[in-house]
């Protein structure tokens, strides 16, 4: 069983930035892949990237890709999302989400966090 909380969240302008953080709970964090969703009002909920156990691979949409950074800390049970050069169309609902192997598709995950709005202002 693995609990999530993101963080982080808030309004900005554009082509600022935000770090998003989730902090996990359970002693097998190590052992999940890690992946960051974003849903925006009315559309489907969407990958945006995903690490794995390790932290040593990544995954972007290509949306995000060169603006957003994805990190974990195992002896912190967290994983971050750094997010720059940030676009109004980014304004979403983002959450966190635990899978042992880790996917672009949110139907894969297992467990998921709260969420935590950002809003990217124009």
């Amino acid at each position: 069983q693995v609990q999530l909380v993101e963080s982080g969240g808030g309004l900005v302008q554009a082509g600022g930035s935000l770090r998003l953080s989730c902090a996990a709970s359970g002693r097998t964090f190590s052992s999940y892949a890690m992946g960051w969703f974003r849903q925006a009002p009315g559309k489907e909920r969407e990958f945006v990237a995903a690490i794995s156990w390790s932290g040593g691979s990544t995954y972007y949409a290509d949306s995000v890709k060169g603006r957003f950074t994805i990190s974990r800390d195992n002896a912190k049970n967290t994983v971050y999302l750094q997010m720059n050069s940030l676009k109004p169309e980014d304004t979403a609902v983002y959450y966190c989400a635990a899978d042992p192997l880790g996917s672009s598709d949110y139907l894969e995950y297992d467990y998921w966090g709260q969420g935590t709005q950002v809003t990217v202002s124009s």
